[in-house]
């Protein structure tokens, strides 16, 4: 399965508790496997109680951001800013760009 969804791309969450939010895509995990998870920044956080250790010594609360599945995802085109879904071109030297296909403008800048 190709993921159409890369690193620093802009994505709109379609369900879940944070329905609606935009976001912008800070790691993908597992690209290549059948069980991609995509990590946005700001979304999806939970808190995670953590014992006192050496490198936090007081302990506490942490919250931090949990993957999305790449299917609860939508692109946000760069060039009409509506979320759409992304197709795949072949281009004239050979190489493939991804593409809107709302407003047919490329996502990839060369």
């Amino acid at each position: 399965m190709k993921l159409k969804l890369r690193t620093g791309d802009k994505v709109l969450v379609r369900c879940g508790k944070d329905r609606g939010e935009h976001g912008k895509i800070q790691r993908v995990l597992d690209a290549k496997t059948d069980k991609p998870r995509i990590i946005v920044e700001g979304l999806n956080m939970c808190r995670k109680h953590v014992k006192p250790s050496q490198s936090l010594p007081q302990g506490g609360i942490l919250e931090k951001e949990q993957p999305f599945i790449p299917s609860k995802l939508m692109l946000i085109c760069p060039a009409c800013g509506q979320p759409a879904r992304v197709g795949r071109k072949n281009l004239a030297d050979g190489k493939h760009a991804r593409y809107c296909k709302k407003c047919g403008e490329l996502i990839d800048k060369l």
